[in-house]
């Protein structure tokens, strides 16, 4: 029986601009072209969780606009409980405009919006989902304090708590790390959250650790191409990444942490939910945009059955 899966987190209108090269400061550049595309990090999580066929709801807010509108209908279609899901009047649907170079390569400005009022408030009107979950995914997108009490609040229901540190803080009080079963940062996620350079695989390993004593279970790093490194008391392991040409990296993070929370509530054990995670990040990175990127399992399933 697939164990239930909670994801609370940012619900974002991508504007996708596709061009040639990053612009530098000051510089004026053509663009190839403008798309409009549903993301956000909960979002996104939550519609590859469910693409996956995971067993997923989600809290979040978006604003009474066409598109939160889209970003409801998006996910319903990708099989996310949204019955919770809070539209306010207050502030338009979150933002992100994304320039994606021709190497795949992206950077990205995020205006919150109604991401902000996925408050305190809102989360306790909410608190069956908190009860009724195995798994509580969350990542940096919304207000912080509510982070912190949805870790604080699952970590009392025992549950089992995922955190996707992006973008990361300039810090997370221990006492929060210390309910984290799983913290999944990538590269500069990692160094920032220890204060450290990590230039190696030896480093992002010390790094990890640094997490390990704060009291976090397991530190799970993704490393992009390299695949994902997984440090705890027993193990300090990568798991490669499945080679692939990579033609836009957005979201493929994303698709990595819920494909990995996917395969836990499925009763893989923790290899082979990183195996799982990792192909379907593969697939991710070979389509443009976020939740148009991510995979359906029968996809993923029929790579596995060729490896």
């Amino acid at each position: 029986m697939k164990e239930k899966i909670l994801i609370i987190g940012s619900l974002n209108m991508d504007i996708v601009v596709l061009l040639k090269n990053m612009p530098n400061i000051g510089e004026t550049v053509l663009g190839k072209s403008l798309s409009y595309i549903p993301g956000g990090k909960g979002a996104n999580q939550a519609c590859a969780a469910g693409k996956l066929s995971g067993d997923v709801a989600m809290l979040g807010c978006v604003g009474n606009d066409e598109f939160g509108r889209l970003q409801i209908s998006n996910l319903k279609d990708a099989g996310v409980n949204v019955s919770k899901l809070k539209t306010t009047n207050k502030k338009t649907t979150g933002t992100a405009i994304i320039h994606v170079n021709e190497s795949g390569d992206n950077s990205i400005v995020v205006i919150p919006g109604a991401n902000n009022e996925c408050d305190i408030e809102y989360l306790k009107e909410n608190d069956d989902l908190f009860q009724w979950c195995d798994y509580l995914i969350l990542q940096m997108e919304i207000p912080f304090d509510s982070v912190v009490y949805s870790i604080k609040r699952a970590g009392g229901l025992k549950k089992k708590v995922i955190l996707n540190p992006a973008p990361a803080p300039d810090e997370l009080p221990e006492d929060i790390l210390k309910m984290l079963d799983y913290i999944t940062p990538n590269e500069t996620e990692l160094m920032k959250l220890t204060d450290c350079v990590c230039d190696n695989l030896e480093d992002y390993i010390k790094a990890s650790g640094k997490l390990l004593t704060k009291g976090v279970r397991n530190v799970l790093v993704t490393l992009g191409e390299q695949g994902a490194l997984l440090v705890n008391g027993k193990t300090e392991k990568v798991y490669p990444a499945r080679k692939v040409d990579s033609i836009d990296t957005t979201a493929a993070g994303d698709c990595f942490n819920a494909a990995f929370v996917v395969g836990l509530a499925d009763s893989k054990d923790v290899e082979q939910a990183i195996h799982f995670a990792n192909i379907s990040s593969s697939v991710a990175v070979t389509r443009r945009g976020a939740q148009s990127s991510l995979p359906a399992r029968r996809e993923i399933e029929d790579i596995m059955g060729d490896l």
